[in-house]
């Protein structure tokens, strides 16, 4: 058996990472398909080692999660935007944050939140009309950033902040699209990708550092009396995270960096997530007009017209199976990193440490190794009797092992009651003739508008 695993040959300097750049999801199918479970190819500088059998993606995140980190060849810019904060810090920086914000993710702190998100939802419908074409993919991102800043941080964005925050989060996201050239090019370099990322990220950080003195000049120990989130109040007073960070400086277990970098990650991955599967489920369900049919029917036969609440949830399965499948087909974090902190053995390959380990999720989320007819959007695969025999991580949307995206419950519910609310109401026909195209970055995003015409249900 060969110690290396098979895999493209790339060119000098660039590997495989101007294929990866022109269309990372084709390149990705394409190398799992040629060569099987275990791939090796460069990625610019990058010793890179794919892997796409769920068995080998349990390893490295739950079974010897120990053996693994967050990888350390990431550029300066991804350390400059979210710093040490929960998706980025390791050890006991991780842990320390992990337990600190835990709380604000109680299953039964989310319970209280959801008469705020269709509070929310209904807000956004006021302005909705039949017959409009609205771009959907901004009005989930719009609606998203509501929830998770009234969720976390305990207080209102008016419509301008909202719109600064939408501004500046397309040169964020264009500074990590794939590019071969980019680690060519120092951080410091006055180039016009490096100016606008810069400017964008001083303009949230700005945002970010308002909001924390705004909730400054409050009792921040009491309820905010902006919020209608904060519910589930504890003996020092409100569980949002952005109560409990400041408690936690005040004590001075947090600084103003600690501060920063939690709210930045969950302002920009709080929201974004949860938007972009929104919007391939409303894409999704615009396509396959049967189960348009059979979403509607259930909402109609549990709501009956009513605004669905926390205890309709789990009455909603058919709603549920929607988002399982709209994030199996387009998973908005459609690859993740791992770097092994000492050699491993992966696939029967030694894989060394340092070199960076990719978890694809576009790949494994759409194989017909795990999956019947892995291209057809089917809701009904996940009905228990069809999931029994499927391999655990042929599914890993939220990741998993001890680093599992902390906001898991707080996405699965905003999607159910946002979906729920919705489509009571309208059904969206998506107004392209054909297929959108992806673009990637650190989520995975349509590169067109998605513009849908809303048509009001009788």
């Amino acid at each position: 058996m060969s110690s290396t695993p098979p895999g493209p040959k790339g060119l000098p300097l660039f590997g495989a990472s101007r294929q990866y750049a022109r269309d990372p999801f084709t390149f990705l199918t394409a190398v799992a398909d040629a060569y099987g479970d275990v791939v090796h190819f460069d990625l610019g500088p990058l010793d890179t080692y794919m892997l796409t059998n769920p068995a080998d993606v349990e390893t490295v995140l739950v079974s010897e999660a120990s053996k693994f980190r967050k990888p350390q060849f990431q550029d300066r810019a991804i350390g400059d935007l979210l710093g040490d904060g929960l998706l980025m810090s390791e050890g006991a920086t991780w842990k320390k944050q992990r337990r600190l914000a835990q709380p604000a993710f109680d299953v039964r702190r989310i319970s209280t939140m959801a008469g705020m998100m269709t509070d929310r939802t209904a807000s956004m419908l006021s302005s909705w009309g039949d017959g409009d074409v609205v771009d959907v993919q901004l009005e989930m991102a719009r609606l998203t950033v509501e929830i998770i800043v009234d969720a976390m941080f305990g207080t209102d964005l008016d419509d301008e902040r909202v719109r600064r925050v939408q501004e500046n989060l397309e040169p964020l996201g264009a500074r990590f699209e794939p590019d071969p050239l980019r680690f060519l090019t120092p951080d410091w370099a006055p180039t016009r990708e490096n100016r606008q990322y810069k400017e964008a990220l001083s303009e949230l950080e700005s945002l970010v550092w308002d909001i924390v003195e705004e909730r400054r000049g409050t009792e921040y120990g009491e309820t905010p009396a902006s919020s209608v989130s904060a519910g589930a109040t504890g003996e020092e007073g409100p569980m949002d995270l952005l109560s409990i960070l400041l408690r936690a400086y005040d004590e001075g277990e947090q600084t103003e960096k600690n501060l920063r970098d939690e709210l930045m990650t969950m302002l920009l991955a709080g929201h974004d997530t949860t938007a972009l599967t929104l919007t391939y489920a409303w894409y999704l369900l615009s396509q396959h007009p049967e189960a348009e049919a059979k979403l509607h029917r259930e909402l109609d036969e549990v709501l009956d017209g009513r605004t669905p609440t926390f205890e309709d949830v789990r009455e909603l399965e058919y709603t549920e199976r929607v988002l399982n499948e709209a994030m199996r087909l387009y998973p908005p974090v459609y690859v993740m990193f791992r770097e092994p902190k000492v050699d491993v053995r992966l696939g029967g390959y030694r894989v060394p440490a340092g070199s960076a380990i990719m978890l694809p999720q576009w790949v494994v989320h759409r194989s017909d190794r795990w999956w019947d007819d892995p291209l057809s959007f089917d809701p009904d695969r996940w009905a228990p009797e069809r999931t029994g025999d499927r391999p655990r991580f042929a599914y890993f949307p939220f990741g998993g092992g001890p680093r599992h995206c902390i906001g898991k419950h707080l996405s699965l519910l905003e999607g159910r009651l946002i979906l729920g609310t919705v489509a009571q109401r309208y059904e969206l026909d998506y107004v392209r003739d054909e297929p959108f195209s992806l673009r990637g970055s650190l989520t995975m995003h349509p590169e067109e508008p998605m513009g849908m015409r809303l048509r009001a249900r009788d």
